[in-house]
């Protein structure tokens, strides 16, 4: 399924395989293809692959799934890794930035950004958040952050599919309480036309991620865009 982007410029691709979903792109005239959550896929030879960790979190206890966070080995990720996005300011993704350094890749620092509307429509409310995402903690640390009075919090597993019943009882927890329902953007999507059958309003936190080195996230992008064009016109020679 091909859908648009909110500014409707940018064709988005929704497939459930990885290689169904680029043969569409391309019909559709995509020059490049940006996968998300598509580090561990193989259908696809991929030009530049990049990971994403929390400085604060690390990657847990460092093992795979069920024991731990991770979808495969640490080490074999790491040397498939041609950039790490480190999110936030602490150290606990000091290691694996080394390592990749160390073998030649980039280390892009960055951070979450609340957008100054969303703080503003939130300010002198008193909140219940609730996230069903990778890291609901982060979410609230973030409102708190920002001068928001989250009085409950609901953490829910990543990806989480709202029920009715769920959806509900936030509500009227938040009736009972004279609280504002305040969740993540992703969040809001799952939930859809539901929200607007709860007789509540609810609120999301936007956020940007912000590179604290935008040109070096810039370099990057453009020499594996030119070393990919490069390599695709001496094959057809």
């Amino acid at each position: 399924m091909c859908i648009r982007d909110r500014a409707g410029s940018v064709p988005v691709v929704v497939a459930r395989e990885r290689s169904d979903g680029a043969v569409v792109a391309a019909s559709q005239g995509a020059s490049v293809i940006l996968m998300d959550d598509g580090f561990q896929n193989s259908a696809l030879i991929k030009d530049a692959a990049l990971i994403v960790i929390d400085s604060h979190r690390g990657v847990g206890n460092g093992s795979v799934f069920p024991a731990g966070p991770l979808r495969a080995p640490l080490a074999l990720q790491i040397a498939r890794t041609d950039a790490l996005v480190v999110v936030g300011d602490g150290s606990a993704a000091d290691g694996i930035a080394a390592q990749i350094a160390a073998q030649g890749g980039t280390v892009l620092r960055a951070r979450l950004v609340p957008q100054a509307a969303s703080v503003e429509a939130l300010r002198g409310r008193r909140v219940l958040a609730f996230a069903g995402i990778g890291d609901p903690a982060r979410f609230v640390a973030t409102l708190r952050a920002s001068g928001v009075e989250v009085v409950e919090q609901r953490a829910f597993a990543d990806h989480h599919p709202f029920t009715a019943e769920e959806l509900a009882e936030l509500a009227a927890a938040a009736r009972r309480g004279g609280l504002t329902l305040v969740t993540t953007e992703k969040d809001l999507a799952r939930i859809g036309r539901a929200a607007a059958s709860l007789g509540v309003e609810i609120v999301t936190l936007a956020v940007t991620l912000a590179f604290d080195d935008e040109a070096a996230l810039r370099l990057f992008l453009l020499d594996r865009l030119n070393r990919a064009r490069a390599e695709r016109l001496a094959a057809r020679r």
